[in-house]
């Protein structure tokens, strides 16, 4: 019999923490054409078509203005409030859109991973590039607001910490693939664990300053606990380098960046563990 050569050969994973960057980049095409997709019919069939991109987070924040700042009447640390709210309810999207497409990678795609290979790794990799698009123009909108706020004389005090805004938003994105994985990998399994995680997401906000600055928080005790969410010190560390408020630390920054390589890495074991079978589950 003629011997049979295989030009590739598809074998699982020896090592649960391992990441075949060089198979993912041979299928980089792949990820380029699923990050057009996603782009192009997040609002395909729409009269306004991109310009929700815009619309969405000018009406976000004239809303927390409103209610937040004038019915509630919640300090910003002497901020203009139109900074205010459109910078923290920016970067907190963004993260929480990255962790809601990662911790739906299985299920969602479930019809396409089960017709044909491909590393599955590329999904969350995905999720975290095409919501980059709609938080840059966010960004943006907030740098006109910015500029225009300096122009008039406003006093806003950036520092260089703000030269290390791209390192925070990667922080926030590997936590949410982190996160994401995990309950990506459990939920195949268990429904009901993914519904439960989307409600607690829903309440994570409030325990984030996000709407409010981290120094309304005066109760050491709820101050220690709100610290210990690995999204607070980062979402600090941007009001702070940016807006000149807040507060800033190197060892709670550190702590976020250590909680992030172990989630990440937990969640590779589990994503690897779990995509070899996750078929006959899911």
């Amino acid at each position: 019999m003629k011997e049979e050569n295989w030009d590739i050969e598809i074998r699982p994973k020896d090592k649960m923490l391992a990441i075949d960057f060089k198979e993912m980049w041979r299928y980089r095409d792949l990820y380029k054409l699923f990050v057009r997709r996603d782009i192009t019919t997040m609002y395909k069939q729409t009269v306004l078509g991109p310009l929700w991109f815009i619309i969405n987070p000018i009406m976000g924040m004239i809303v927390m203005v409103a209610v937040f700042g004038g019915v509630v009447g919640i300090p910003t640390d002497g901020v203009p409030p139109t900074l205010f709210y459109l910078l923290g309810p920016a970067v907190w999207g963004y993260f929480t859109s990255c962790l809601g497409a990662t911790s739906h990678s299985f299920v969602d795609n479930s019809g396409i991973f089960g017709k044909v290979y491909f590393p599955r790794m590329i999904m969350p990799v995905v999720a975290v590039t095409k919501n980059l698009v709609g938080f840059g123009v966010d960004i943006l909108l907030f740098a006109c607001f910015y500029v225009y706020y300096v122009a008039t004389g406003t006093p806003i005090a950036p520092n260089w910490i703000a030269l290390l805004f791209p390192l925070f938003i990667v922080m926030l994105a590997l936590l949410a693939i982190g996160f994401g994985m995990v309950i990506s990998s459990v939920s195949t399994k268990y429904r009901d664990v993914q519904m439960f995680f989307d409600y607690i997401v829903s309440l994570w906000m409030y325990v984030t300053p996000v709407i409010y600055p981290l120094s309304l928080v005066t109760n050491p005790k709820l101050h220690l606990a709100m610290s210990l969410n690995p999204v607070t010190p980062i979402m600090e560390a941007v009001k702070y380098g940016l807006l000149g408020t807040g507060s800033f630390s190197w060892l709670w920054l550190g702590y976020s960046f250590v909680f992030m390589v172990v989630l990440l890495s937990i969640g590779i074991v589990v994503f690897n563990r779990t995509q070899k079978s996750f078929m006959d589950t899911v």
